[in-house]
């Protein structure tokens, strides 16, 4: 089996205002333009940041929504790195018929999640799709370099199904998992490790 040859954090977006006024934006022609960052969540990225400096972190690979790119800039200029890489695979899940509702749905998207019923006829994204995107992007980067500790800026759902198939979990388990707060940075993988089984 495949071991990876870099070491993954990830890292969710800090407080931003879809946050703030409790609106889901997972649209990319409304979150790449708008939705940024709080200035709470700009001190919350730099805090975590500053906790991270020796972690060794060589590059950043972000979304490209608002919200995710500054978290990525403010990570960069705070440690001193390389400009973020911005990829359309690690955006937000898309939530079909919620965009721009109230975020109390994510309640109600998360239990049609576990208990595994596909909510396509809303135009939400399931998990799976989600989990692949995700896993593209890391194979990509396996590709690409050897050798790096790579922080993967993203979103809550993003970062929650990626990380359940990590340890072991289906993805549309990704609620078992603990909340990955707002500028939160995890590990996800490192250099040596397998990769996931997957089904």
């Amino acid at each position: 089996m495949a071991v990876f040859r870099n070491s993954y954090l990830i890292m969710r977006h800090g407080q931003s205002e879809a946050n703030v006024a409790g609106v889901v934006v997972s649209d990319p022609a409304i979150g790449c333009e708008r939705f940024g960052l709080t200035k709470q969540g700009s001190e919350q990225v730099i805090t975590s940041a500053l906790e991270h400096k020796g972690a060794g972190i060589t590059q950043v690979i972000c979304s490209d929504f608002l919200r995710t790119l500054q978290t990525a800039k403010l990570v960069v200029d705070t440690l001193k790195l390389p400009s973020p890489q911005p990829v359309k695979g690690l955006r937000e899940r898309f939530f079909g018929c919620w965009e721009g509702k109230s975020d109390k749905y994510y309640q109600d998207i998360w239990e049609l999640d576990q208990l595994d019923v596909h909510p396509a006829i809303n135009g939400i994204e399931s998990t799976e799709a989600v989990l692949q995107r995700g896993l593209k992007v890391l194979e990509r980067l396996e590709n690409l370099h050897q050798g790096q500790v790579i922080l993967l800026v993203s979103h809550g759902d993003m970062l929650q199904i990626l990380r359940a198939a990590f340890v072991g979990r289906l993805p549309q388990l990704h609620r078992s998992l603990s909340h990955h707060e707002t500028a939160e940075i995890k590990r996800l993988v490192s250099r040596g490790d397998e990769w996931p089984v997957l089904g």
